[in-house]
């Protein structure tokens, strides 16, 4: 995902290697897109998803998964996800989806 961002001339603020992390590094960046995969080590996507939203009501975040998990991917849009992507994805779709995601909500 960093790379096509990088690619299409979308800054990246941070990438974390687990849900803690995404966190803390949300918490400093305060970024206007959030990716947060389900499936991390220490602290899943789903909670940080809840962390991210309580630090901000206004955050941006897409969930990212490998695997069709419905029953979570509906508990992360009960939480605030703006949305999700399901693994693996084209470049184009990708730049596609996130542009609709940026336009679609109002900047901060």
């Amino acid at each position: 995902i960093a790379a096509i961002a990088i690619h299409c001339g979308w800054s990246i603020a941070g990438e974390a290697g687990d849900g803690k992390e995404a966190v803390k590094l949300y918490r400093e960046t305060k970024p206007d897109l959030v990716t947060l995969d389900i499936v991390m080590p220490r602290m899943d996507g789903v909670n940080a998803l809840r962390e991210i939203r309580e630090l901000d009501p206004q955050a941006k975040v897409v969930m990212v998964t490998a695997v069709n998990q419905k029953e979570k991917l509906a508990e992360c849009i009960g939480l605030g996800a703006i949305d999700f992507i399901v693994k693996p994805f084209e470049k184009e779709n990708l730049v596609q989806f996130f542009e609709k995601v940026l336009a679609s909500e109002p900047s901060r």
